[in-house]
């Protein structure tokens, strides 16, 4: 089953071998049949020459012996010393009648291949092939055939197959080796990797070492690094979200525990009623936090959750949330300064970035007071603005408001301190920029975003 779901398993090092060995066999072969073929021809060459000067040769000797002895019988030139003639050379010499006057020891007694042309040619002897050449005297009285045994040409063509043989067989051990090596050191180099991942606990996510391999193995290795690098950042977010979510946690829970057990002691029908506004604050604070966290993990960029922005207009935005804010703080004064904001956006967590400045600036904003919620477009980019008239927030502490459960010191207000990093987070989706300034007349905070 496992096969058949995730194939069969092959092995790099046995395909290498194989593909490698088998091409450098496969070029050794075609070069030494092209060699071979090419020293063949060049050998017949050599020889068809050499049997040719050497029937000139013998052609004239003949001749000089005709003209000392004339034609009046055959005469024999025994090749002595040789204990097989017919391995060597044979010749007759024949005259236009046929008549064989010369001939050496071994040759026969009748006519070579008569119907052999002149020139050069083939034939039979004895069963044996031989290479005949026929060649005429001046006046075309006499002819000269000289036989060659094509066993000379057979051994050195033999001499020098075996000897391509050989030199082939120690070429194919010597590859064999020289590929094993190489690639047994790149597979070395891919094992020690594999340990090194495999030797480490679940939490180990340092770098794999990328010293000693080949440099066509650095990309995977620096791919998986470039992994590793993600999964630890992951890691080190979820364990920094899971402990400061605790942490804040702790509060709403212990208000909740502390308005129960006082509300189990509650003497009149007034304290009781005291205690659960008390004890439904709590659950709101804590419902309020974990809406919060949810929504800085859904936009957080590690989730990996994403959307593709619309065209939208910020003023609609504004416009369609004005009603509730006045009715949610009738103690503020809330203005509205709305002129078009045309952008690309999430709409959705545009309105909760909005959402979250303005309840920031009433949470911080004491009454009677001032916010001033504004859209428009400046130097060509949209920009919101939340403005309020509240305490503000010191030159020195305004890089620290956007980290999560980040709050001032001595602040008197409920909140998470995650309001800004909600924020923060949702600029970041819209490559947008974040700039803070004095707010109304100079007190308080204006918080502007600038889209592209």
């Amino acid at each position: 089953m496992t096969g058949n779901v995730f194939g069969k398993r092959w092995s790099l090092k046995r395909t290498l071998l194989a593909s490698l060995l088998g091409l450098t066999l496969t070029l050794w072969a075609s070069s030494a049949a092209i060699v071979y073929v090419d020293a063949q021809q060049e050998s017949d060459e050599l020889f068809d020459q050499s049997l040719v000067e050497t029937a000139h040769l013998l052609l004239s000797l003949v001749e000089n012996e005709v003209r000392e002895h004339g034609l009046a019988q055959p005469i024999s030139l025994p090749m002595k010393g040789h204990a097989n003639p017919h391995r060597y050379l044979l010749f007759q010499v024949r005259d236009i009648n046929q008549r064989v006057l010369y001939k050496n020891d071994g040759a026969p007694g009748d006519v070579f291949s008569p119907e052999a042309p002149d020139g050069l040619s083939w034939t039979r002897i004895g069963g044996k092939r031989w290479r005949l050449f026929t060649l005429w005297d001046e006046r075309h009285e006499l002819a000269l055939v000289v036989a060659e045994p094509t066993s000379h040409r057979e051994d050195i063509s033999s001499r020098f197959f075996y000897k391509i043989i050989i030199f082939g067989t120690l070429l194919a051990v010597l590859a064999t080796v020289a590929i094993w090596w190489s690639i047994s050191r790149v597979v070395r180099a891919l094992q020690a990797s594999a340990d090194e991942v495999t030797a480490r606990t679940p939490n180990d996510l340092a770098e794999v070492s990328l010293s000693g391999v080949p440099s066509e193995v650095h990309p995977l290795l620096q791919a998986i690094n470039r992994l590793f690098g993600r999964v630890r950042q992951t890691m080190e977010h979820e364990q920094r979200f899971t402990a400061d979510a605790a942490h804040e946690l702790r509060t709403p829970l212990a208000a909740i525990k502390t308005n129960l057990q006082v509300l189990k002691r509650a003497r009149s029908a007034e304290e009781r009623d005291e205690f659960i506004a008390g004890l439904s604050a709590s659950v709101d604070r804590a419902t309020h936090l974990v809406g919060q966290l949810l929504t800085l993990e859904k936009m957080d960029p590690q989730s990996g959750v994403t959307t593709t922005p619309d065209a939208g207009d910020l003023a609609d935005l504004l416009r369609e949330q004005s009603s509730h804010w006045r009715e949610q703080c009738p103690q503020l004064d809330v203005q509205l300064g709305i002129a078009p904001a045309p952008c690309a956006l999430h709409v959705d967590s545009m309105r909760i970035l909005l959402r979250n400045l303005v309840e920031n600036a009433m949470r911080y904003t004491p009454s009677p007071g001032t916010i001033i919620i504004s859209c428009g477009q400046r130097d060509g980019r949209s920009f919101l603005c939340v403005a309020d008239s509240g305490p503000g927030v010191p030159q020195e502490m305004q890089d620290r408001v956007f980290e999560r459960f980040f709050r001032l010191g001595g602040a008197s207000q409920p909140g998470s301190g995650l309001g800004l990093s909600i924020v923060a987070r949702i600029a970041d989706r819209h490559r947008a920029q974040i700039r803070l300034s004095p707010g109304i007349a100079g007190r308080g905070l204006s918080v502007t975003v600038t889209l592209p």
